[in-house]
């Protein structure tokens, strides 16, 4: 049975990949999967249910029962939009401490699983091409300084009204990647046959053609042109 494509953008915190990954999509009308919404869905949901980020078995049981919708651009979680409310930082840390339970990253392999339909999907994260999407048509693993990214953090953040203090936000970025890096189950890497893609010096739009030039390609290549 022959699946849609899939394009997989793995990468660190605050690399860009989801900025990329969904005008990648929009370029090629294929629909867009931002599996760290998932995870801070998650996050949120145990917040709400109290539910301790170190118990991995209980998050799990969460996690499969949770109702998360994607519609017009919100982010609904049981019906409430919570779009905004996922993307705050202590959601942000809550998620990345609760991804490293097996029990969690099973629970959302289904749902993830879910998002493949044709004509295609971008997928972005931090294993998609190396355990959601093995067999992915192009895998790219996008990435960039650390002080890049904290740079760019700070930026967004600083534009929204938000107070921000550089090294602190430098300090966080180094830690998950320590641990995004180093845990047991599903850990950051550059996956088989993945391609590495530094935006540090990169604009936008140029990671973007980048990555249309190689599936145009990966295309090209698998009809013989």
């Amino acid at each position: 049975m022959n699946l849609p494509p899939v394009i997989a953008i793995d990468g660190p915190t605050a690399s860009g990949k989801g900025t990329v990954a969904s005008l990648v999509a929009e370029k090629l009308g294929f629909h867009y999967l931002d599996s760290g919404a998932l995870y801070r869905l998650v996050a949120l949901g145990s917040q709400k249910a109290a539910i301790d980020p170190k118990n991995g078995l209980e998050l799990g049981i969460l996690a499969k029962n949770l109702v998360i919708s994607f519609k017009n651009g919100q982010i609904l979680l049981n019906s409430e939009n919570v779009t905004e409310a996922i993307r705050a930082e202590s959601i942000g840390l809550r998620a990345s401490a609760i991804a490293v339970h097996p029990e969690v990253r099973q629970a959302l392999v289904g749902v993830q699983h879910g998002f493949r339909v044709f004509p295609g999907l971008v997928a972005d994260g931090r294993d998609m091409a190396s355990v959601i999407f093995p067999d992915a048509a192009l895998k790219v693993f996008l990435t960039a300084t650390a002080k890049a990214r904290a740079e760019r953090r700070y930026k967004q953040l600083i534009a929204k009204g938000i107070p921000a203090k550089l090294e602190y936000l430098l300090q966080d970025l180094q830690e998950r990647d320590a641990r995004d890096s180093s845990r047991g189950t599903a850990p950051l890497l550059l996956a088989d046959g993945a391609k590495l893609l530094d935006t540090s010096e990169l604009s936008v739009d140029q990671a973007v053609k980048t990555v249309l030039d190689w599936y145009q390609s990966k295309v090209a290549s698998f009809l013989g042109g």
